[in-house]
């Protein structure tokens, strides 16, 4: 293996804010400490989390979609204060959620054979154990795959042998992980039928992907530009977003509604959902704050479902799946790290289906 240089390009945000406060740098690289390995970043994914996160959209303070605040890019004192995933994003600080990485550094206590692996970081990390929700995040919390380098526990780097390029590995870990923590929280099976909003999207299509899998039926709401391609991506039923989800689909026909977009349309996927049905969610892009029905909840024995911290079998899992071939990365484009401002506006045109992948 090659010496490690003593310093690395990175994307280091600064702050709350826009494109101004990402700054593609010089910054040392970090040395493996104790069950640590170091990795060599071969490519990292872009989620709609790195965008939230910058501009504090997890604050409670802001009450709107993700599109006001981004076209605003204006952050208030409150948003600085508590606009991370657990507390205070600890700015400076390198983005980058997703990452298909080389080992290339071993720290003390951790296993030789890791070393020259290709492999995946499991982005949601459990450090006090999967009996409590607990939860720390690579990228919200402390230095993620926006760089030349990464840093991580050994026992978050899964190994994965399979023909796919460094690119379509990083589009895996952040979109399909929240998605079969999701599926999997739902007990979704094969006799369900699932509905899948935002599916175009990164969690979208690999939620679409992912219930296919399972042998369950799926209809998936996207734009209409995009409704051809969930088609043949497997959905049974493909809805243009806005049309009446009960007038097309019927009151009480769904098992289980994905939703990872919320906002106005949240009262009728209760309305679509049979009795004993559950409702699973693990982000709000149409807006956080929705219109509920206690009545809808309780009349129907209803479950409703919040989806952060991943679940043990979630990411081995992912890792299997990808190995037997049994899911497919969708790709949609590549950017070089400096362009990352780039990448990302292009992310929030919302033109394409699947992820944006930066190299470093």
């Amino acid at each position: 293996m090659s010496i490690i240089p003593k310093t690395m390009m990175a994307v280091v945000t600064t702050g709350n804010g826009g494109y101004d406060k990402l700054e593609y740098r010089e910054v040392p690289i970090p040395a493996a400490g104790k069950g640590e390995v170091l990795l060599k970043v071969l490519a990292a994914g872009i989620n709609n989390t790195e965008i939230n996160t910058r501009l504090g959209w997890y604050s409670s303070s802001v009450t709107t979609d993700t599109n006001s605040i981004v076209e605003s890019q204006e952050v208030n004192a409150e948003q600085k204060m508590d606009g991370g995933w657990n507390e205070a994003t600890p700015f400076p600080l390198i983005q980058g959620t997703d990452c298909c990485g080389r080992v290339v550094q071993l720290g003390q206590g951790v296993a030789k054979d890791l070393m020259g692996r290709r492999a995946l970081i499991r982005a949601c990390m459990r450090p006090n154990g999967h009996d409590v929700m607990d939860n720390i995040w690579m990228a919200s919390d402390f230095n993620g795959a926006f760089a030349e380098f990464v840093k991580v526990p050994a026992s978050e780097v899964f190994p994965v042998e399979c023909d796919w390029s460094d690119e379509e590995l990083a589009t895996i870990p952040c979109a399909y992980g929240t998605s079969e923590n999701m599926l999997h929280r739902a007990k979704v099976g094969p006799k369900d039928f699932v509905l899948v909003t935002g599916a175009s999207g990164g969690v979208g299509s690999a939620t679409v992907q992912l219930v296919k899998r399972r042998g369950a039926k799926v209809a998936a709401i996207t734009s209409k530009e995009k409704m051809e391609q969930l088609r043949n991506l497997g959905a049974d039923i493909v809805l243009e977003r806005g049309v009446g989800l009960v007038e097309i689909l019927g009151k009480n026909s769904v098992d289980v509604v994905i939703d990872n977009v919320a906002g106005p349309g949240f009262p009728q996927m209760l309305k679509a959902l049979k009795p004993g049905g559950r409702y699973v969610s693990s982000g709000a892009i149409a807006g956080p704050i929705v219109s509920l029905d206690m009545r809808d909840v309780y009349l129907k024995d209803i479950t409703l479902i919040g989806c952060t911290a991943w679940d043990k079998p979630v990411f081995p899992d992912l890792v299997l799946y990808i190995e037997r071939n049994e899911i497919r990365p969708l790709l949609a484009k590549v950017f070089p790290l400096e362009q990352i401002a780039k990448a990302q506006q292009e992310f929030l045109e919302k033109t394409h289906v699947g992820k944006l992948v930066l190299i470093p």
